[in-house]
């Protein structure tokens, strides 16, 4: 008789055909797999492992836990965790354990990344809705995200935006957890893409909220007119202070709370510098409530910021072009321009094996 499975609730992942790899990431692969009883197409996430936690990493224990709980249109689902034991080279067996998720091939710094593509207005305006409605779920729920960047937001074959990568996520704080052991709780500081982390992370907040999130948001919403990063710091000093020269100095008026961050004093930080929202945002997105929102987002004391349901209400998001409701075109152009690029990469391959074949018996001159 055969050996009850050790996990007797996750099925093994043989039911699943890895079909190619699509990524790997800091905690483990992705594949694009085939479910043989179905035929449905599916993402295999496997997570790297280590020997406490049943050899499950704590933050992969903390995905499961977060997206197991979460049904929103634009995050992405969670369809089943499942296992495969495998023997190690010392004759013990090892459990791999797969989040088996809903396919979405593409993500949104892909499309980005391909010049011959460029957002209608219609279809940043989608972007910006399904993202700031993704947020809007998750804050109400008292999750924050910690990761949000363009690599991070998902497209589906239909165009829809899904939210992914909760690695990083975690449960805000509530009033009767706020404490432990008569010390109140803290968060890590060190999250967040550099690029996209906001200002009260990088002054060493560590008591911070929400408005991590759309902070991070406002910097994907200048992104797709720019194509690429807004705020591009090479080190934490240099990105504080590409924030300071954006938003303008910080100081206890403009900033409450602002002497009582770890790094305040320790960063060498701008003094007397004026905001340039206008300078630098206006000139971008050309349109004067685009400019509101981004500048909404992006306020450096978090206390000042916009919230997720108050920047999904936003005029601009209302007014025509109204948000488009899918990305169906940008996905097919891209399917289009990858096959394009494919045969030509195909023919050069050719051509070149031509060359080679021709040159290999070259004539001889007597």
């Amino acid at each position: 008789m055969e050996d009850e499975p050790e996990y007797p609730h996750c099925h093994d992942v043989d039911k699943y055909e890895k079909l190619q790899t699509l990524g790997v990431g800091t905690f483990g692969e992705v594949y694009k797999a085939k479910c043989l009883k179905t035929g449905k197409f599916v993402a295999l996430k496997k997570f790297k492992s280590e020997k406490s936690n049943h050899g499950i990493l704590i933050s992969t224990l903390r995905e499961i836990k977060l997206l197991s709980g979460i049904k929103h249109e634009n995050i992405v689902s969670l369809i089943e965790v499942c296992r495969k034991s495998i023997k190690s080279e010392g004759g013990s067996s090892i459990t791999e354990f797969y989040m088996v998720l809903e396919l979405c091939e593409l993500d949104l710094s892909q499309i980005l990344a391909i010049k011959e593509i460029t957002l209608s207005i219609a279809e940043k305006k989608a972007v910006i809705k399904m993202l700031l409605s993704s947020l809007v779920y998750m804050h109400s729920n008292r999750i924050i995200h910690r990761d949000i960047k363009a690599s991070n937001i998902l497209i589906n074959k239909n165009g829809i935006i899904k939210l992914a990568d909760f690695g990083l996520a975690r449960p805000l704080f509530t009033r009767e957890n706020a404490e432990y052991n008569g010390r109140r709780r803290q968060y890590s500081g060190n999250v967040v893409t550099l690029w996209y982390r906001a200002p009260e992370l990088l002054l060493g907040d560590r008591h911070y909220g929400p408005g991590v999130d759309v902070w991070s948001a406002g910097c994907v919403m200048m992104e797709l007119w720019l194509k690429k990063a807004f705020l591009r710091g090479d080190s934490e000093a240099e990105q504080i202070n590409l924030i300071v020269k954006l938003c303008g100095s910080f100081s206890t008026k403009n900033y409450p709370g602002l002497e009582k961050l770890e790094l305040y004093r320790s960063i060498n930080l701008q003094r007397n510098v004026k905001s340039s929202y206008e300078e630098k945002i206006f000139p971008i997105v050309l349109d004067k409530n685009a400019f509101d929102l981004a500048q909404k987002l992006l306020v450096s004391y978090p206390g000042g910021r916009i919230d997720a349901q108050n920047a999904l209400k936003h005029k601009y998001l209302t007014l025509s072009p109204l948000p488009a409701d899918n990305l169906t075109a940008v996905v097919t152009k891209f399917a289009d321009i990858k096959i394009k690029n494919a045969e030509i990469l195909a023919q050069r391959a050719q051509q070149a094996k031509s060359a080679a074949s021709s040159c290999m018996f070259p004539s001889r001159i007597y």
